[in-house]
C-alpha cells in the first residue's frame, strides 16, 4: 500500500476534490490552477502504471486502486460540469454515455473476472481515454481559457462528443464480450477477448 505507484494513486485521488472546488471558484486563477493539477492528476494515472511494471511493484490493491481513481475523476468532473452547464443541452448526453460505459465496463469486469476472462485495452480505446482527457482540459478552462485559444468550451464538448462516440464503439466490444461468457459453459481455460 505504501508503494511509490499506489501513492501516486492515491495522490490522484485526494487531488479530485481540490480540483472540483477550484471549478467553482469564477476567476481565472482559479481555472488555471485547476488544469494544473488536473494535468498532474492525469500523468500520475501512466506514472503510477509505468512505474508499478518497472519497479515491480505490481500488486492486487494497485489494480484495484488505479481504475476506481480514473472512474471517480472521470465521474466527478463530467457531473461538476455538467452542474456549472459547461456540458448543457445536446452536450450533456456525451457526459451521460461516458458515465454509462464506465459502469456497465466496471460491471462487466467484475461479471468475467471469476472466469479469468481478460479484456485488452485496444487502440481505439486508448485513443477514446487520451481524447477524453484532453477535452476534460478544454472544459475545466471554459470561457477562461479564451484568452489563449478562442472557443476553448465548445472544444472541449465536441472533443468529449466525439470520445462517447468512441465510448459506443469500444463499449460495444466489451459487450459482445460478456454476453458471449454468458451464454457460455464455465471452463477453466483463460480467454482473451480483444476490445475493437
Amino acid at each position: 500500500m505504501t508503494s511509490l505507484p499506489n501513492l501516486l494513486t492515491l495522490g490522484r485521488i485526494a487531488l479530485i476534490p481540490l480540483i472540483i472546488i477550484l471549478l467553482y471558484i469564477p476567476a481565472s486563477w482559479a481555472a488555471w490552477t485547476a488544469l494544473f493539477f488536473y494535468v498532474i492528476a492525469c500523468a500520475t494515472d501512466y506514472v503510477d502504471g509505468y512505474l508499478a511494471r518497472r519497479m515491480n511493484e505490481v500488486s492486487d490493491i494497485g489494480k484495484f486502486l488505479d481504475p476506481i481513481a480514473d472512474k471517480i475523476m472521470v465521474g466527478s468532473l463530467l457531473i461538476a460540469l455538467a452542474a456549472m452547464d459547461r456540458l448543457a443541452g445536446i452536450w450533456v448526453i456525451a457526459a451521460i454515455v461516458i458515465l454509462v460505459r464506465e459502469f456497465l465496463v466496471s460491471g462487466l469486469r467484475e461479471y468475467l473476472g471469476p472466469k479469468n476472462v481478460k479484456l485488452p485495452v485496444s487502440k481505439m480505446a486508448k485513443w477514446k481515454t487520451t481524447l477524453q482527457m484532453i477535452a476534460l482540459g478544454f472544459l475545466i478552462m471554459g470561457p477562461f481559457g479564451n484568452s489563449v485559444l478562442p472557443y476553448t468550451l465548445l472544444i472541449g464538448q465536441i472533443g468529449l462528443t466525439i470520445a462517447a462516440i468512441l465510448t459506443v464503439v469500444t463499449g460495444w466490444g466489451y459487450l459482445k464480450a460478456g454476453f458471449f461468457h454468458m451464454r457460455k459453459p464455465e471452463t477453466p481455460v483463460e480467454r482473451e477477448i480483444v476490445d475493437v
